[in-house]
Order: structure tokens, then sequence, then C-alpha cells
């Protein structure tokens, strides 16, 4: 289950990569966009701005993100689905997938669906978290792997559930589609309170412990939360008051239907 008030816990720095994906997005006047994982809508809102004209969908599969989506009352869709189910309309003509895809294994077979169903000239926008060797995460799948919890979660844990911007450039240029590949790290300088957990942890509640949390009893998530805190505390030391978090992430822009060597 998804906890919308989790979730945007350093919304700033979440939302960035958004920003900086849809800046290499040059539509002008597309009669359809849609936003796969739009999570508590916030985002899926400024599209909405960007292109008035435009019907605005945002569609996620959590029931409680959806709901927290429709109190904002944007000029958008908003629905429960899945995102291996979705399919494009005939006049859907951007597609923004903002760290959704990392959950959806083989979602490479997604994409390359996606860009060869989209009409001619649409866009399709990915990023995707590419921290998963950080180690934040390093950290998590060894407390996952003693053997307290190692039957529960560690079918639940994937080394390496996205691939590299090379990867993802041949694979939508195998598609027929010209495209814009790149990866950024942010260094996010996160504040640490005396009173309260390492920034880091709280980070993490947000997305990457979200099927830890799920997978087990109260008394079982505070042990794995503890020694988890313990190990991230050591990995990321707080100076000047903070934590400072490099967060590395994935870039695609494709636009579909163009000749590889034509410019975005």
């Amino acid at each position: 289950m998804w906890d919308p008030t989790t979730y945007l816990r350093y919304g700033d720095e979440r939302s960035r990569p958004f920003h900086d994906l849809l800046a290499r997005v040059a539509a002008d006047r597309p009669r359809a966009v849609v936003d796969l994982g739009c999570g508590p809508g916030r985002l899926t809102a400024t599209l909405a701005t960007r292109w008035p004209a435009s019907r605005v969908v945002g569609l996620d599969s959590s029931p409680e993100m959806i709901e927290r989506a429709a109190d904002l009352a944007a000029p958008v869709g908003f629905a429960v689905a899945d995102v291996r189910d979705w399919r494009p309309d005939p006049d859907v003509d951007v597609v923004v997938a903002n760290a959704v895809l990392q959950w959806v294994p083989s979602h490479q077979e997604l994409l390359t669906r996606w860009a060869r169903e989209l009409p001619a000239a649409a866009w399709l926008a990915v990023q995707v978290p590419g921290n998963f060797d950080a180690p934040s995460h390093r950290a998590l799948r060894e407390v996952a792997g003693r053997p307290a919890w190692r039957a529960e979660l560690a079918p639940l844990l994937r080394e390496a559930p996205v691939d590299d911007p090379v990867d993802y450039a041949r694979l939508l240029t195998g598609a027929g589609c010209a495209v814009d590949a790149w990866e950024t790290t942010y260094v996010h300088l996160l504040p640490a309170r005396a009173d309260a957990d390492h920034p880091v942890l709280a980070w993490m509640e947000g997305t990457a412990l979200r099927p830890v949390r799920a997978a087990l009893d109260a008394a079982g998530w505070a042990d794995f939360r503890a020694e988890l805190g313990v190990r991230l505390a050591q990995a990321y030391p707080v100076r000047q008051g903070q934590v400072y978090f490099p967060f590395r992430r994935v870039f695609v822009v494709a636009r579909t239907g163009a000749r590889a060597e034509e410019n975005l």
C-alpha cells in the first residue's frame, strides 16, 4: 500500500527529475497527455497547466494515490490502472512514465510496445532511479538477506531492475524512435534532526521500503527498520546538520516514427 503523505516527503527533491525530463519534451499542442504512475497527482497537474488545451490523464495502480490526486480538483482525469495493461489511445501524443518502470519487471517490452503503438511524432518520456548500487540499496539488500528476513524479503528485492541510458537508447532506436538519453546524479542535501529518523531512512520509506513494510508484521518491520537505520547512519554521516545523499537517475526521451539520426 502506498502512503501519499510518506511519499510526498522531500517533494522538491522528488519533483526535480520530473521537470528536467519534461524540459526535453518539445510537444506544442498534444491532443492527449498520459502520466503513467502519476502518484498523488501534483506533478500531473503541471502538465495540464503546460498544455491547457490537451486532454490530460493520470493513472496509478494505488487507489490511495488516486484518491489523493482527485482531491486536487485539477483539470486531469485520474484513474486507477496497471501500467502493464495500459495501451495508448490513437490521440495520445505525450506519454510520461516518471519513476514507475523500476517497479515493472521486463518493462523494456512495454517501452517497445508503446513506441510502436503510439502515433507518429508522439513523445515518450521516461525517468527511472539508477541508484540500485548505492550504499542505501546495498544496505537494504544486506539487511534483507539476514536469516530473520531472507525468506520473506529476498524475492522482493532485485539488484538491477533498470538499464543504463545506452541500453534504453538502443532499445527505442530499434523501435524506430529518435532518442535522447542521459543520466544525472543529484546531490540531495537532507536536513538531519536529532529528534528524527535518519533522513535517508525517511526517504526510502516513501519508495524502496514500501514492499518491505508490506511483507513484515509490525514487530518485524520495527526490527528491520532499526537495523537498516544504523547502517544508513554509517553510510551517510551527518555533516553540518545535514546528509549529503547522491542519487543517480536515468532519463530517456523518444519521439516515435522518426529516424534515429534526426534531432529531437
